[in-house]
This record gives C-alpha cells, structure tokens and sequence, in this order.
C-alpha cells in the first residue's frame, strides 16, 4: 500500500492512496475503458482488499471510478476469450472449470465484504453489471445526481452469477423491484436509488460526493477501530442468520472485545465532552 497521498503501483486496474490518516482510496483505474473489469481486476481486487483487511492503518475504505463514470461492468471481450479457454475432455470437466471460474469472480466482490474495515462506494455516472455487484457488497454507497444503475446481464444472455441477485435484495428489501430490475435490465436512476435505499446520500456531482465521503470517513475513522469493525462483522452476521443465533455470536463477540481500553477511553470522552476524534485509539 501507499504513503498518505501517494499511490501504488502494483496494481494495473485498481489505483489505492491514503488521502488522509487512517482511509484507504481505492479507485477503479481503467478510465479509457470506462473502468470495465477484466480477469486481472478479479485477482487485484482480492489481493487489494487481503491486504486492507489486515493492515492496522487502514480503518475505512473509499471505493470509486476514475474518469466519466464508476464503472460499466464487465469487459464482454475478456470473459468472452476466458470462457472459450475453459479446458477439459467431456461436459463434465468443462462445467467444473467453468464453476471455478464463476467462484473466482464471486471473490472478487465477497472479499469486500469479508474485509473487516467499512468500505464506502462513490458512485457517478453509470454502473452496470459487475458495478452492481461491487457497490452491493460495500457497506454504504453514495452517488451522484447523475448515477444511474442497471442490472444489465439478462440483456447479455445470463443470469447475474457474482453477488447482485443475493446481495440487491438484502440491501433494498423490494423482492418485486429487485425482480423488476433484474428481468427487465432497465436503468434505475439516483433518485430512485435513494427512495428504495440502495444509496443513503446523493450529492451534486463528484467532487461534492468525493468531499462527502472522506467526510464521513473521517468520521469513522476517528472512532474505535474495536467498535467499528466489531459492529460490521455482527451486521453482517446478522443479516444471514436469526435473531437468537445473532445474539448469541454477539455476545461471544463481547465478551472479549468490551475488554478493550476503549471503551474507558471513550466514557472518559464523553465525560469530558470531548468527540471520539479526539481520543488517540490503538491501530488493529
């Protein structure tokens, strides 16, 4: 990973800075490619966030598209040369190798949501298809007033097979407009995805919205990297198992993790009347 405000150079899609302490930028970089994803994003991405996931200075992370647009999916051409390339003797060892190669891809997005740090996605412009599937496994999504969203693969002959058709309908609740959207391949505007809850904010244009996620990130940041990855692991969690069986993991969780200093180090801010910013948490 990068200093704070420089950038690596080990990725070939992906570009990942520090804008400020504690916040990882990591931003689609294939710009004059309209950030569409290839095999080598698939393995970037997973690297990338293995790496997020265990560094102590990272406590959130910001997920956005360089360029015109956040991203239009897939590179047609690539999956179509990747497919074509599948070996194997009869139907059989053909569809084992296609059903490794659909799991690659369905890591490639899961990684975001097994990574511990709270991940922000920054959406202008479209995002169709695998875009989709990215922002959906991000805790928040932002946008801009002229995102626009499209479930677009039954208008290329398949059925969404890395995250959209799990993780949309958890995320907006609708299964009839979560069904709309994926049948129909219609455009779903940002408007829209406030009211239904696929974004939480909508700014102006991508400066506004990029000013707005560093501030919320910030905002995270400053705060207990014990409570803030604890709370994201138990939501998750929660959101695929029952009631009793969430409570339960959460009060395995706690009874380790309400040990942390932090907590003391909060109660005496509180009382001091001083913000969560302003006290000096350990990295984990």
């Amino acid at each position: 990973m990068s200093s704070a405000g420089g950038s690596t150079t080990r990725f070939t899609t992906l570009s990942v800075t520090r804008p400020a302490d504690g916040i990882t930028h990591v931003e689609l970089n294939r710009p004059d490619k309209s950030n569409a994803m290839i095999r080598a994003f698939w393995s970037e991405m997973v690297d990338c966030f293995n790496q997020i996931a265990v560094d102590p200075r990272c406590r959130v992370v910001i997920f956005s598209g360089a360029g015109k647009l956040f991203s239009t999916g897939i590179d047609l051409m690539d999956l179509t040369s990747d497919i074509r390339q599948l070996a194997g003797d009869d139907v059989a060892r053909v569809s084992w190798n296609l059903r490794r190669f659909i799991t690659m891809g369905q890591e490639t997005f899961s990684v975001i949501e097994k990574c511990p740090k709270p991940v922000i996605a920054a959406v202008h412009g479209a995002c169709i298809g695998e875009g989709v599937d990215l922002i959906t496994a991000c805790d928040i999504r932002l946008c801009t007033q002229d995102a626009w969203f499209q479930v677009k693969e039954v208008d290329i002959g398949l059925a969404a097979d890395v995250g959209t058709l799990q993780r949309l309908p958890r995320v907006i609740g609708s299964r009839s407009l979560v069904s709309e959207l994926a049948l129909t391949a219609r455009k779903m505007f940002s408007d829209e995805a406030k009211s239904c809850g696929l974004v939480s904010k909508v700014f102006a244009d991508k400066e506004a919205m990029m000013a707005g996620a560093l501030e919320m990130a910030s905002e995270i940041a400053g705060r207990s990297p014990v409570a803030v990855q604890g709370t994201k692991i138990n939501l998750i969690y929660s959101r695929d198992h029952s009631v009793p069986d969430s409570l339960d993991y959460m009060a395995t969780w706690n009874m380790s993790m309400l040990q942390t200093h932090d907590v003391l180090k909060s109660a005496q801010a509180a009382m001091e009347k001083k913000s969560p910013a302003d006290v000096p948490f350990s990295n984990m």
